[in-house]
Formats: C-alpha cells, structure tokens, sequence
C-alpha cells in the first residue's frame, strides 16, 4: 500500500479572514466609557485619562503587528477589563513578536514618567493624575503573568513550547490573581484568575494529547499548511479517541465534517517561532524590563509632591 493510500491527502482548509472594524473598536470605546461613567460619575477625568492611556497602549501593539505583517488584526475594548489587540501570523520572529509585546507597556511607563517628572516640576495636577494612569495600567502589564504582556515577555524570551512549562506558569498566574483579588478584595481581579483557571484545564487536555503524539513521533510544531498528511491522519484519530464523537461527522456531508476535523487538528498545532534573539538582546532586554519599574519609583521618591497633597 502506498503513503497515498495510507495517509490521503489532508482536506485544505480556509484561512478566517476577520477586517479591521474601525466602527466595531469604537463602538467598544463608547460602551467602555459609558460603563465606567456609571460607575465613577463623579470622576469623568479618570475614565477619559484611563481610555486614552489604554489606547496608547493598544495602538503600539497594533502598530507593530501591522509592521510586520501580522493577519487579522484589530482592537477591542471590554468594559471593566480592559483592552486587547489581536492578529496572527503563520510563522512568527522571535524578535518581531518581543517588539509587538514591548510597545505596549515600554512606551506607556516612559511616557508616564516623563509626565511624572513635568507634573513635579511645574504642579499640574491633571498631568499627575494622568501620568499615575499610565504608570500604573503599564506597569502591572509587565508583571511576569500570564496572559499579561509580562508573562508573553517572559515566555517569547526562554522561548518554552513545552505543554507543561506553559501549564504550571499559567496555574501559577491564575493562583496569583486570585489570592491578590481576595487579599485587595477586589472580586473582578478574583474572577479572572478562576477564569484562567478554567484555561488551565484545556492546556491540561493539550498537555495530554500532545504527550501521546511525541511517543508516535508526530511533529505538531508546524503551520497546517506544512503539516504532513501522515502526521494529520495521526492527530486526527488522537483526537477521535479522545473525542469519539468526532468520529460521528460522516452525519454531516462529507466536506463539511472534513473541515470540522482539520479545524481541530489546526487548534492542536503549535506556530512555529524562528530563534532570532542573541543572548545580548536577552540581556538588554531584561535590563530595560527591570529600569522601567525602578524609574517610575525613583521620580516618585525624589520629586516633591507636597503641593498636590496640600489641595485634597
């Protein structure tokens, strides 16, 4: 029997093209605003500073992704938790994802110190307020948690495609922010971290799965596009022996239950990611991450703020 025979060839399958929906990202500002405005009426200030410190922090995320020629790419905003910019890529850079993930934070802690620094010297205190905004929103960003920007920063620099590294880190985070939600009694904070909790639970499943594909000797690091039919077929019935009713699509037509399965054989695959980073990038890298909490703190203890706490 030839490798044809044994191992067909695998059903194409249709890349989602989702647009930029400048009118769908708007419309999640307004309904942002309007939730936090209900919530702190009395403080229009803040909500707006806090808006606009978020979109300086989504657009250098979108700018790079848009650089480098990232697919599908476009900002959400989401009421009570924040913003986020998504995109993808069949093949990614090391260097390239490091650069979308740093011009989220890195600029937002500059700007705000610079802003830390003029509200000091010439007593403004809506520049204050803003600046702590920026300060803050970014620096709890670069926080080593997963999905935080500092937890991808710390996994896209030790670069760890294996299951279980991702998996305990991602426990340790979801733990992380639920005992910090209960200790600020901050009950939002809590809930995310149960919610990451639930994620832990797939990566569990992933774990498993892609364990039992190592000892087939099947190579899952890979674009659907490169993936061989031989290792399709095998993560296919992998995947129906762990999920027998996927073995039940021949009810559907039979290229509609052949895309089916590709669309979880795809969700199993891992992007490969090109190791472009030197060691002395990692340094400077790693240097600029600790500066960037260190400076902030350095203007707050040496600048005098006496006059803004004379005002309250």
């Amino acid at each position: 029997m030839s490798e044809f025979e044994l191992y067909p060839e695998k059903p194409q399958l249709q890349k989602q093209v989702v647009r930029s929906n400048w009118g769908l990202t708007v419309f999640t500002i307004v309904l942002f605003i309007a939730v936090f405005l209900s919530i702190y009426s009395d403080r229009a200030d803040f909500v707006f500073f806090l808006v606009l410190v978020l979109l300086v922090h989504e657009f250098g995320h979108f700018s790079m992704m848009k650089r480098f020629n990232y697919e599908n790419v476009r900002m959400l905003f989401i009421p009570l938790m924040g913003a986020f910019v998504q995109g993808s890529k069949d093949r990614y850079s090391q260097k390239e994802s490091l650069m979308v993930v740093v011009f989220g934070p890195f600029p937002g802690i500059i700007l705000g110190s610079i802003g830390l620094y003029l509200s000091g010297v010439y007593q403004m205190d809506w520049l204050l307020l803003l600046s702590f905004i920026f300060i803050f929103v970014n620096a709890i960003n670069l926080l080593p948690i997963d999905p935080l920007d500092g937890g991808q920063l710390l996994k896209l620099i030790l670069i760890r495609q294996r299951d279980l590294y991702l998996m305990v880190f991602a426990l340790i985070s979801s733990l992380s922010l639920i005992v910090v939600g209960f200790l600020m009694k901050d009950w939002l904070v809590a809930g995310f971290g149960f919610v990451m909790g639930i994620r832990v639970r797939a990566m569990q499943k992933n774990f498993q799965l892609r364990k039992e594909l190592n000892e087939l000797n099947v190579n899952y690091i890979s674009t659907y596009e490169e993936l061989s039919n031989r290792d399709y077929h095998m993560i296919k019935q992998v995947l129906i022996k762990d999920k027998p009713a996927l073995a039940e699509l021949n009810e559907f037509s039979m290229e509609e239950g052949n895309t089916i399965l590709a669309s979880h054989v795809s969700d199993l695959l891992i992007p490969p990611i090109q190791k472009d980073l030197s060691i002395l990038g990692k340094v400077i890298l790693f240097t600029t991450w600790i500066l960037l909490f260190i400076l902030p703190l350095y203007l707050m203890l040496t600048l005098n703020f006496n006059w803004y706490f004379e005002k309250l």
